[in-house]
């Protein structure tokens, strides 16, 4: 009977019980790095290394971390930022120097910290100077199809990228509006919806992109179906109900990605808030005709628009009702750009807040918006400013990294490709926490204090713990 209940929840996905070998902490010194308000810590390792001692039972009075390793969860495909049009408009006013050290910031697993993953857009977005296509307006064939567009500037950011990651980097493209001539309102802007007739040519659209990229030596693995399909905006934009877009992926874009030799290209449907999360993801996977096309459920935290709080139980609810179907956080930033407000320490504690409770709800990949932007929170053709981890200043070249940069990296730099995230619990709200088994046998914690006192807890693992101190306003990357 006992077996036969672990192999129900390990089947399930709720959790792997296949390491019954009792974790030690024999011998493990734990490396502590610290970002911390009104200090120069960023990312900076303590000095020495903390060992465990023998703690058997914690006491109600004392604030600890508790972590299992023996208990695994959803494994961590990686982390990353989008490469939009803006971005690569910015980045090409740098100097050559300053371009390099911002390849290396992001995507150097040494001098920076570490992206594997990136997003980018199937022709424009606000996140660009002008609106525009792949194609001449009515050309339904598509035979105008061509990204020449895209070689000024973004391509050849992305394939920098690519050679600054190491060779590798997994990269996923999102459309957020048709041509206009293929929809009900004739813009590409302020939503409309894709009319039936061009449903087959803009599922050929997708795969006419991924191999127009291919050709210029960038691999695509996978695309989202559309840009927040449930909100009108000033700018690209396009409307599916949940039938709407379960229909056009299992009648029409699945279909065609298969017909034209890219079966193994991941489908991710959604990419929107995490409010409606649940009744989109069951929409689409109740199908099951819908469903054999989809890798997983993208989603973004604007759902706090109007002064709510992130919705990560939605979250967990789908996670633990389609566990064999990937979360993936596919947009993120803090709007309403003001250059006074960038080292606002409140941007990466936004950040933290997300990524934590993220992850411990059954997410298996985080990509962040921009990765750059200029001094205005800009280029953007309908002014809708944002915050990015690094903006430039275009008149002197200078960068300026806000602390959502450390931030990211405190998750990005350490945990690993093909990690499983662990059981960890906090015995305090004063702080929150995660924690993560490497491929390589490491195991991080990742610990956030966002209260105006210092927080003394234990890091408790098996009847042993070592004694950490957690400044106010900060966060930290404990590694053993």
């Amino acid at each position: 009977m006992r077996q036969y209940l672990l192999t129900i929840l390990m089947v399930s996905g709720v959790a792997s019980f296949a390491q019954k070998t009792p974790y030690t902490t024999s011998g493990k010194k734990v490396t502590v790095y610290n970002t911390v308000k009104e200090t120069n810590q960023r990312l900076t390792p303590a000095q020495g290394t903390l060992s465990f001692s023998e703690k058997k039972q914690p006491l109600e009075t004392e604030v600890s971390v508790f972590v299992d390793p023996t208990h695994t969860f959803q494994s961590v495909m990686g982390f990353g930022g989008a490469i939009t049009d803006a971005s690569a408009e910015v980045f090409a006013k740098l100097p050559k120097e300053k371009q390099k050290q911002l390849l290396e910031a992001y995507y150097d697993k040494e001098k920076g910290i570490g992206y594997n993953l990136a997003r980018t857009t199937i022709h424009s977005c606000d996140f660009a100077s002008e609106s525009y296509t792949y194609v001449k307006e009515g050309d339904k064939e598509l035979k105008s199809f061509n990204i020449s567009h895209d070689k000024k500037y973004r391509i050849p950011l992305i394939k920098k990228a690519i050679e600054a990651a190491g060779g590798e980097l997994t990269l996923y493209a999102s459309p957020w509006s048709p041509p206009a001539f293929m929809k009900s309102n004739g813009s590409m802007l302020k939503g409309g919806k894709l009319l039936p007739e061009f449903y087959q040519s803009w599922a050929t659209y997708y795969t006419k992109f991924i191999a127009a990229y291919e050709k210029e030596g960038i691999p695509v693995w996978g695309i989202t179906i559309q840009n927040e399909p449930m909100a009108t905006q000033k700018w690209e934009s396009c409307i599916y109900t949940g039938e709407e877009e379960r229909d056009f992926l299992k009648n029409y874009l699945g279909p065609t990605m298969h017909k034209a030799g890219y079966a193994d290209k991941k489908i991710i449907a959604w990419d929107h808030n995490r409010d409606m999360l649940f009744q989109r993801a069951a929409t689409v996977l109740n199908d099951p005709e819908a469903a054999k096309y989809l890798w997983g459920i993208g989603y973004h935290w604007y759902e706090t628009w109007n002064g709510g709080s992130q919705m990560f139980n939605n979250l967990k609810l789908v996670h633990e009702t389609f566990p064999e179907t990937n979360l993936i956080f596919t947009e993120g930033c803090k709007e309403q750009f003001k250059l006074e407000k960038i080292n606002d320490w409140k941007l990466g504690e936004l950040y933290g807040h997300n990524l934590i409770n993220d992850f411990n709800s059954g997410t298996t990949a985080w990509t962040d918006w921009n990765i750059l932007l200029d001094e205005t929170g800009g280029p953007n053709h309908v002014m809708n400013l944002c915050f990015a981890p690094v903006h430039a200043n275009t008149k002197t070249g200078e960068l300026m990294f806000t602390n959502e940069y450390y931030y990211i990296g405190h998750f990005s730099k350490f945990v690993q490709k093909g990690a499983k995230r662990i059981a960890c619990s906090t015995s305090r709200s004063a702080i929150e926490a995660t924690a993560f088994l490497n491929p390589d046998g490491k195991t991080v914690v990742i610990v956030m204090n966002r209260g105006e006192e210092k927080v003394n807890y234990f890091l408790w693992i098996n009847g042993q713990a070592t004694e950490v101190e957690s400044a106010p306003h900060s966060i930290q990357t404990l590694v053993f």
